[in-house]
């Protein structure tokens, strides 16, 4: 037996998750918003509609699952089946003030652990845990020579050392403050192809952070030229940073496309690829802080690029079934859309392969340093 379930999630302002949980209507214990699959909708799609229906979630969901779990289903009738879910990661937008089973469930936000703690599957437990990894503290040495310096800004007898001391720059820092700019850019992108009322101030939204990661990227390419010491090979950082920055300006490029060819309405396909832009971004968000420490995250950002690598191929089979689809309704009638939307597609796509680009960067920095 198959079914299918959402995992809502929204990142906080200090990088962690949380997941929304449900309480089942018959049992009351916490789990997933999940069902049937739905004649007629993409599974991620059936997937957001259950969490609508269960929660009152509306969200972006990505067409690739994140994994899946067995659970064994009793019916009415006594009889067991075991059922494999498959579970799709949905970024929360917002939660409706009324929904269909509003009176038969409880919606809490939880912290992965907790979540992971109350499910009683052990692969969606494993899957609710592993969603994103904690951010990784300073080790000894890094605590040490922050303290350092904090005293020399304090202590005029210290003044002296802190000069001496090679400056390392702030690139963590900024890969960390441009991959914020993706995951902005990539929902304002996501939300701009729904369509609606709102279009022209998500259009703003992805010039803005356009911009933001303009200035990013000098400040990069001035402390690689002035700065003594470096993380990381002085190419490497400009290849990361670099390939980070044609992501947000091909979202950018989408944008304009939409805004001048003045584009209302857009294929499932197309949402789908945003769909995928939105988890690749939250992959790099997550991928970024675990730089400080290669050694020890290098497991973990592995799994990190896999996923990225896996989720741009699923990317490049809609791109193809979108173009064929939209081939085959308009080259006769109205070849002009067709042009339109090809052009689109082709933006979406360069989106989703520059993130591929940055998953390589990062795999071509664990190879060197972990």
């Amino acid at each position: 037996m198959r079914q299918i379930a959402a995992l809502p999630y929204r990142i906080e302002a200090d990088g962690s998750a949380r997941v929304m949980l449900i309480t089942s209507r018959d049992t009351g214990r916490w789990v997933i918003p999940k069902g049937n699959p739905i004649r007629g909708l993409d599974p991620h799609r059936a997937a957001a509609h259950e969490a609508f229906e269960e929660a009152g979630i509306t969200g972006i969901p990505c067409p690739s699952a994140l994994g899946s779990y067995r659970y064994r289903k009793r019916k009415k009738s006594g009889e067991a089946r075991t059922a494999r879910v498959a579970v799709f990661p949905l970024a929360f937008l917002a939660q409706a003030e009324e929904w269909p089973e509003q009176e038969e469930r409880e919606t809490r936000w939880f912290s992965l652990g907790e979540a992971a703690e109350l499910v009683d599957e052990p692969q969606l437990k494993e899957m609710i845990a592993g969603f994103r990894a904690p951010i990784v503290p300073a080790g000894p040495l890094e605590r040490a020579v922050a303290r350092v310096r904090n005293w020399g800004a304090t202590i005029p007898m210290l003044r002296w050392f802190q000069a001496l001391m090679p400056k390392q720059g702030r690139f963590f820092e900024q890969f960390e403050d441009h991959a914020a700019t993706l995951v902005t850019g990539a929902d304002a992108l996501a939300r701009l192809l729904e369509g609606g009322d709102d279009m022209a101030a998500n259009i703003r939204e992805i010039h803005d952070r356009e911009h933001e990661a303009d200035e990013i990227i000098r400040e990069v390419l001035q402390d690689v030229r002035r700065i003594f010491i470096t993380p990381f090979d002085r190419s490497a950082i400009t290849s990361l940073i670099g390939v980070m920055d044609d992501a947000i300006d091909q979202m950018n490029g989408t944008a304009k496309a939409i805004e001048l060819y003045e584009v209302t309405t857009f294929e499932p396909q197309m949402r789908d690829m945003a769909g995928i832009i939105v988890e690749a971004a939250r992959i790099i968000q997550e991928a970024m802080p675990l730089l400080r420490s290669i050694g020890t995250n290098g497991g973990r950002l592995h799994e990190l690029t896999e996923r990225l690598v896996r989720i741009e191929g699923h990317a490049d089979e809609i791109h193809d079934a979108g173009l064929k689809a939209l081939y085959r309704a308009h080259i006769d009638s109205k070849p002009l859309e067709f042009i339109v939307g090809r052009e689109i597609y082709s933006h979406l796509e360069k989106i989703v392969d520059r993130f591929e680009d940055v998953a390589n960067e990062i795999q071509g920095l664990v190879i060197d340093h972990a």
